[in-house]
């Protein structure tokens, strides 16, 4: 064959440079191979990697560490767009690994640290939650709504909150699924039904994204102002709104753990993952959507998510079964003056002493008339 000639070939030129080599020194030297001696021809790329095909099939091996010793060279494609011509990435160096490229880098960050360490994050804030209720239950105290009540949130609030938080579920949901599923839902589903699912979990994740955004900020624009820090949050902080003692600490119209949801889930966490999933979804103008860039925005948009979620799970369990009557303030609208006394004692007192309307909306109902001053 003809790699093996050119190999036994070089290997009698090698030997005759060492007898040359340690010929004497007044021994003339050969002027030219001998008589009749033919060099074979040096094996084109093709016909090498052919002849490695026939001879070992499905090594490519040689050509992968081709690419891999060009680095982050381009090479030449037809294809449009930027990296279009760069098949493997720069190298860097993953703790606890030698050098590895910069995707391979990516991927370990995703299956080492986000998946098992935000999985496991969530399950515990989960336990702690469930712990939390079987040994206090639901908070607070059972309130008659009556024929006086204040109106907590208007109708617009209650939209925004509302469009926001289906959405919010819609990409949590999926976003789980298509990070967790391959552990719990591919065993069970099998491989076919599992790729639609997730295939369509991912199409719903981007196009309720551009949603979820515009509705974080109708939410941070209208609630921004009564999150505002005030005179006793601190002192809320400190007793942890009273939730383990049973002695609520008294807050305006939304209590300092309320304010850390809003600053630290909304405000940070959300517009983080706002950010990084309009890079990811390709929504950003003017934005050289490279391999590096797509990873640093999923990385972002991974650990924000995962702490999002996480913070969420406990605004989710006090506005539902942690809290009696919590839910129904969102859902109508309208609190009664002893729920708002006892959970907002200085949103109350603000109500009673006129600074602030019992009924903000427009739309309020006429058969709801002004809480009187008196003692719930």
């Amino acid at each position: 064959m003809l790699l093996s000639r050119w190999s036994a070939a070089c290997l009698l030129a090698a030997a005759s440079v060492c007898a040359q080599a340690q010929a004497p020194a007044a021994a003339e030297p050969a002027q030219g191979p001998p008589a009749g001696f033919v060099a074979p021809a040096e094996p084109k790329a093709d016909e090498s990697n052919a002849e490695r095909a026939r001879s070992q099939p499905g090594n490519n091996a040689p050509f992968w560490r081709g690419v891999r010793g060009s680095g982050e060279v381009e090479g030449v494609t037809n294809l449009p767009g930027v990296e279009k011509g760069v098949l493997i990435q720069r190298f860097v160096r993953y703790p606890g690994s030698d050098f590895t490229t910069a995707g391979e880098a990516w991927r370990q960050v995703r299956n080492r640290v986000i998946i098992p360490y935000g999985g496991a994050l969530m399950l515990i804030v989960l336990l702690a939650i469930g712990l939390f209720y079987a040994s206090k239950g639901p908070m607070g105290h059972e309130h008659q709504d009556g024929s006086r009540r204040i109106e907590r949130f208007t109708p617009f609030e209650r939209a925004a909150h509302w469009l926001n938080a289906i959405a919010f579920v819609l990409l949590a949901v999926s976003g789980l699924v298509m990070a967790f599923g391959k552990f719990f839902l591919l065993p069970v589903l099998g491989s076919t039904l599992f790729g639609a699912l997730t295939y369509g979990l991912k199409t719903l994740h981007n196009f309720v994204g551009p949603l979820f955004a515009v509705s974080l900020l109708v939410i941070i624009l209208t609630f921004i102002k009564d999150n505002l820090p005030r005179a006793g949050d601190w002192l809320w902080i400190k007793k942890a709104g009273g939730m383990f003692s049973g002695q609520e600490v008294p807050s305006h119209r939304f209590n300092a753990g309320e304010k850390g949801i809003f600053w630290g889930g909304v405000f940070v966490l959300g517009l983080t993952v706002v950010a990084s999933g309009l890079v990811l979804d390709h929504l950003v103008p003017n934005l050289a959507y490279t391999r590096g860039t797509m990873q640093v925005a999923h990385m972002f948009h991974a650990f924000g998510a995962v702490l999002m979620v996480c913070a969420f799970l406990g605004h989710i369990y006090l506005g539902t079964i942690g809290m009696r009557g919590a839910y129904r303030a969102m859902r109508s609208g309208y609190v009664s003056e002893g729920w708002a006394k006892e959970h907002h004692e200085l949103w109350y007192n603000d109500i009673r002493a006129g600074k602030i309307p019992a009924q903000r909306s427009g739309t309020a109902a006429s058969s709801e008339p002004m809480p009187q001053p008196r003692d719930a």
